[in-house]
């Protein structure tokens, strides 16, 4: 069975017959209905998620960020600030601890680990936060080709659930995603619009920070790679199995495989900006019961974000200007879900604490 027929995944939804027994949980708490905003919506979502037919205790056990790493042919065209040997060197950092990414897992006591899904070189050492899931040294060119073949989208959501299931043996309870990779906002800008079917021009932004020369350059291509699929394939959108061969890359596989074996065992998926939320649509497109598992961390200042969380129906946490990736906005949130829990486990209630209004 192909990895892109939602019955392989067999998510279960949410129980929203919980709902009610939760938000009751929540309303009897010290404080006024619905004064914590966010964090009740929040505390709510991680309660459903590990339901289990009473109320008890929430946990955020091992928290995990992945961050998968690979190279986009679309990137030869000088279309980013860095040329692509820099996704490479970054991962190098990564591992040596020196990225803002390392910074804000260690602040948050969340376990760090880097996935080469695909860079043009291969780091050859060993490292114990490092994982070699290699579908090849970058996609195509998707300005002239296919990103990838189908074989290669079907591994790369078969590597990534299985990147995920490693980390849920190890007792995660919490997962997020971040990625790296030159010329990945042009991608994941050709990706939705082949997904939605929405013009190119409504996605497409300055990325890390491009000049006027280099957008126009950019948006030249992406319109050349979307009448390329348009031309190909008749209509838009695509199915979620063709578009990821056709504007997709290896990361954006990945990370979609990974966060539907993370709703299988009903564990949390926090999601991170632009290109992450890419790989979010993707999976939801495979598997609409993934979309109940998933908190959006931020509001990225990529120009295409807003479109996809409307697509989502997503409310981010943060709006915070951040536009690096990596997983920094997921890592920056986790704080929140520790304290949705915090305030739904230990937090007393007017009964118990004799309170009365």
């Amino acid at each position: 069975m192909s990895l892109f027929n939602p019955d392989y995944w067999s998510i279960s939804g949410l129980d929203l017959e919980a709902v009610a027994t939760i938000q009751n949980h929540i309303d009897n708490k010290t404080k006024p209905v619905g004064a914590l905003g966010q964090l009740e919506a929040l505390a709510k979502q991680i309660a459903l998620s590990q339901w289990q037919g009473d109320i008890h205790p929430l946990t955020l056990r091992n928290p995990t960020l992945i961050v998968f790493a690979a190279d986009h042919g679309i990137a030869r065209h000088n279309i980013s600030i860095a040329p692509q040997a820099v996704t490479r060197q970054m991962v190098e950092n990564f591992l040596a601890g020196g990225a803002a990414i390392n910074c804000f897992c260690q602040a948050n006591h969340i376990h760090l680990k880097v996935v080469d899904t695909g860079i043009l070189t291969p780091i050859e050492r060993a490292h114990p936060a490092y994982i070699n899931k290699r579908l090849g040294p970058g996609s195509e060119d998707i300005s002239v080709a296919p990103a990838m073949t189908p074989q290669q989208s079907e591994d790369a959501l078969l590597y990534g659930a299985q990147i995920a299931q490693q980390q849920i043996d190890t007792g995660a309870d919490v997962i997020g995603f971040g990625e790296m990779g030159i010329g990945n906002t042009s991608m994941a800008s050709a990706l939705v619009s082949t997904l939605t079917g929405q013009p190119v021009n409504k996605l497409v932004g300055t990325g890390t920070g491009i000049n006027a020369k280099q957008l126009a350059l950019k948006y030249a291509l992406l319109q050349k790679a979307l009448a390329r699929i348009e031309n190909h394939c008749q209509s838009l959108p695509l199915p979620p199995a063709l578009a990821l061969q056709q504007a997709g890359g290896f990361d954006v596989g990945q990370i979609a495989g990974a966060m539907l074996a993370t709703a299988k065992a009903r564990k949390l998926i926090l999601v991170d900006g632009f290109i992450v939320s890419a790989a979010a649509l993707l999976a939801t497109k495979i598997c609409p019961a993934v979309r109940d598992y998933m908190i959006f961390c931020h509001q990225s200042a990529e120009h295409g974000h807003k479109l996809i969380l409307q697509q989502l129906n997503a409310t981010p946490l943060l709006d915070i200007g951040l536009r690096l990736g990596e997983g920094t906005g997921a890592a920056v949130a986790f704080p929140l879900l520790t304290a949705a829990t915090a305030f739904y486990n230990h937090m007393a209630t007017f009964e118990s604490a004799r309170v009365v209004l």
